[in-house]
């Protein structure tokens, strides 16, 4: 095998392959003779058709499954022997399969990069610190109770929080216009569910009292002939009820799986677990900075191909996320590739430079990691040990349990060599969503 090399622009790689004919011709005859024995042709029997007659029907085909089998192979070969590592698949272009000749074709690729580690010492991190307080423990309880809060007659001034039921018709320049009609409709004011001004209005109203309420529509509204028109709505609130929150009983601690011990253990449990929430958001929050950091502060030329792949793995995370409603085929149209470039350009690059620091300093899966982490995500399951065993026993769902673990450590290797300070947060703070770099 005769292989050339020659580097076209930045990343890419031209790769030219010259292989015997004789390593395309033996394994076509071989595969020839072995079809013979078993084909069936009208006019001859089982396992006498003529080789001639064999090559006549088969020979094409054949060929064209071994060329293919041939080049594939022999890329892999000729890359180990020039070194070099592919970024994705190649493009492989035959320029000569003449059977009796060489067999010669170029094949087009991207290698991954150099990746040029920082000085760790310059990553600037800050780490969260924060208790959770018996005010934060009231807190999360009102939202508990507030999320099973039931609904109460009330004849009082509507206020924010209370849901009234409305009749309300809508005008604009004295005229009704379609959608703005309608009776016995429930709203929860406060909530935003419709146009600026409209919920206003109706606080400080009476069951049985009606007003003309005056509002603007905003300028993306979806119907274009109230893009930004001005409009009157006549409403009339027939009802009234405000939210009445559940008493804290032994019926509503059942509810969240505390069968003994009354309110003191609840409030053990919503305490454990607002812990855990928040030793897992600061964690977040830390692994995020560390990530971001590393992100701006190395330039690293991204392949082309790495970042198409990782452009399709979101495209379809995203079709999962709409639970089907999108067709495969659709996809790409209704999900073109500018929505993930940015984003597919960042995972690359992270990829690359997390992979170095794990090259670089023999980093290694830490398996007593693994295990904890599996028991961790099984904790969660009325079975645990059922799911920690199906952990171990599917070797793809442990490969990703793996590669958290790893990135994991890559963050604490990190920090040991950065600037780590502390910043004394509240509970609230530390577990309020961060916004993605």
């Amino acid at each position: 095998m005769q292989v050339s090399i020659e580097t076209t622009s930045g990343l890419e790689r031209r790769l030219t392959v010259n292989l015997p004919a004789e390593v395309v011709d033996k394994e076509v005859d071989k595969r020839l003779q072995q079809a013979a024995k078993t084909v069936r042709i009208n006019g001859f029997r089982k396992g006498k058709v003529p080789m001639k007659v064999v090559r006549q029907r088969f020979g094409a085909g054949v060929r064209q499954e071994v060329l293919g089998e041939v080049m594939s192979r022999s890329f892999y070969d000729a890359v180990q022997k020039e070194q070099v590592k592919p970024a994705g698949q190649p493009s492989i272009e035959a320029k000569n399969v003449t059977p009796g000749e060489n067999l010669e074709y170029v094949a087009t690729f991207e290698v991954y990069p150099e990746v040029a580690l920082t000085d760790l010492a310059e990553v600037a991190i800050e780490r969260p610190t924060a208790e959770v307080t018996d005010k934060d423990v009231d807190n999360m309880i009102d939202v508990l109770r507030k999320q099973q809060s039931g609904w109460k007659d009330t004849k009082r001034k509507a206020q924010k929080g209370d849901r009234v039921t409305i009749d309300f018709v809508g005008r604009k320049d004295g005229e009704e216009f379609e959608g703005g009609k309608a009776e016995g409709q429930q709203l929860v004011l406060g909530s935003g569910s419709m146009i600026p001004g409209f919920e206003d209005g109706i606080l400080g109203m009476k069951p049985g009292e009606e007003k003309e309420v005056e509002v603007t529509f905003p300028e993306d509204y979806q119907a274009e002939n109230l893009k930004g028109a001005d409009a009157v709505f006549t409403i009339k609130v027939t009802a009234s009820e405000k939210p009445e929150l559940p008493e804290l009983n032994d019926e509503f601690f059942a509810g969240y799986g505390v069968a003994e011990g009354g309110e003191e253990k609840f409030r053990e449990e919503v305490r454990g677990n607002m812990e855990r929430e928040l030793k897992n958001a600061a964690l977040n929050k830390v692994k995020t900075q560390v990530m971001d950091q590393l992100f701006e502060k190395h330039q690293v030329e991204i392949p082309a191909a790495l970042v198409a792949g990782e452009v399709q793995t979101l495209r379809g995370q995203m079709v999962q996320q709409f639970g089907g409603q999108i067709k495969p085929e659709d996809a790409a149209n209704m999900l073109p590739d500018t929505m993930f470039e940015d984003q597919a350009k960042r995972r690359v690059v992270l990829g690359l430079v997390v992979g170095e620091i794990v090259k670089e300093n023999k980093l290694s899966v830490d398996a007593d990691r693994v295990k904890a982490k599996v028991e961790e995500l099984a904790s969660t399951y009325q079975q645990p040990e059922e799911v920690v065993e199906y952990y171990f026993n599917n070797r793809e769902l442990l490969a990703g349990v793996e590669s958290v673990v790893l990135e994991d450590q890559v963050v604490d290797f990190v920090l040991d060599k950065a600037k780590v300070s502390e910043v004394e947060s509240s509970y609230d703070d530390v577990i309020k969503p961060q916004k993605q770099a």
